[in-house]
């Protein structure tokens, strides 16, 4: 029997995945489910279905800080409706270690959840594991495999330092040169020396000498870092103050959203630098008594947002 060109490679294309299914796992979402629990998603998506935010519009957020991305997502009154639904406009995320706090991190969320092992669950996993035809153990090394360009590997550790060093340099080298990218572990790292010397943005809980117990729980599921509940393709965006993850249907939002903040911060600054006016005067809520200077905002505001249409 002759099969077409295309048929032949949609076969392969799912042979592909086959070899690097997660299923089987004890938390795991099928592509159906990833779908239907990001329905809002405007975005492509990847062959298991998570949200693709295109590159173009993670690369408008180099320009972007913590406080820009957490003022863009806040309503401005109670009884406006937030960028993100009924929960908090911005999912921020502070108290981490940073290893290169100069380096912003920008990416795709590739989730995996791991907890403390437990053999009663850890043999079953394994076993139905290698019953797909797996001939390596199922581990936080399967997920790295499965990492994109542009990806950034979120990894709910439980804060738990006890696990050990999630990753060491190896495996940091690993996870750079894959993915362009960095991480976010809500747990330890190892090998910090080595580490540090990879130009990769970084964030972590702790540094800690050898290798912990664990086991992988769940690839490409929601996991919890630090307070926030994070989804496979949310935009991860990190600098030196924390961790914001963003849904994809609010990024472009957002963006436009921040981009007001900045030109707004932009001609208050023109303004200080006249030394022309108090603080009062231009900045604060109480500010632009005079009609002519608030025209003067308005049409600055204005003219920027068309320049950058």
């Amino acid at each position: 029997m002759r099969i077409s060109k295309m048929t032949f490679a949609v076969v392969c294309l799912l042979a592909v995945f086959a070899a690097v299914d997660a299923r089987g796992q004890i938390n795991n979402l099928t592509r159906e489910e990833l779908i239907k629990y990001t329905a809002s998603n405007p975005f492509d998506r990847f062959p298991d279905g998570r949200p693709k935010i295109p590159d173009a519009l993670l690369e408008r957020f180099k320009d972007l800080s913590s406080e820009e991305v957490m003022s863009a997502g806040q309503p401005v009154k109670e009884s406006t409706p937030r960028l993100f639904g009924s929960g908090p406009a911005v999912t921020y995320t502070d108290g981490w270690q940073i290893l290169h706090p100069g380096k912003k991190l920008i990416g795709r969320a590739f989730t995996l959840q791991l907890m403390p092992t437990r053999l009663e669950i850890f043999d079953v996993e394994q076993a139905e594991w290698k019953q797909k035809g797996n001939v390596v153990s199922l581990s936080h090394q399967s997920a790295l495999d499965m990492l994109q360009p542009g990806d950034v590997i979120v990894i709910d550790a439980g804060g738990n330092l006890d696990l050990g060093g999630i990753i060491g340099d190896n495996l940091a080298f690993y996870i750079w040169t894959k993915t362009g990218n960095g991480f976010v572990i809500d747990g330890g790292v190892r090998d910090l020396e080595g580490i540090a010397e990879f130009d990769m943005p970084g964030y972590f809980r702790g540094a800690v000498p050898g290798v912990g117990r664990h086991m992988t729980t769940g690839i490409n599921v929601p996991v919890r870092i630090g307070k926030a509940t994070v989804m496979p393709g949310d935009l991860v965006f990190g600098d030196r103050e924390g961790v914001n993850f963003i849904p994809p249907q609010a990024v472009q939002r957002l963006i436009e959203a921040a981009r007001t903040t900045q030109i707004h911060d932009e001609w208050v600054r023109s303004k200080f630098k006249t030394g022309q006016f108090k603080s009062t005067d231009v900045y604060g809520s109480g500010s632009l008594h005079d009609p002519a200077l608030k025209k003067e905002y308005d049409d600055y505001v204005k003219e920027q947002l068309s320049k950058q249409k």
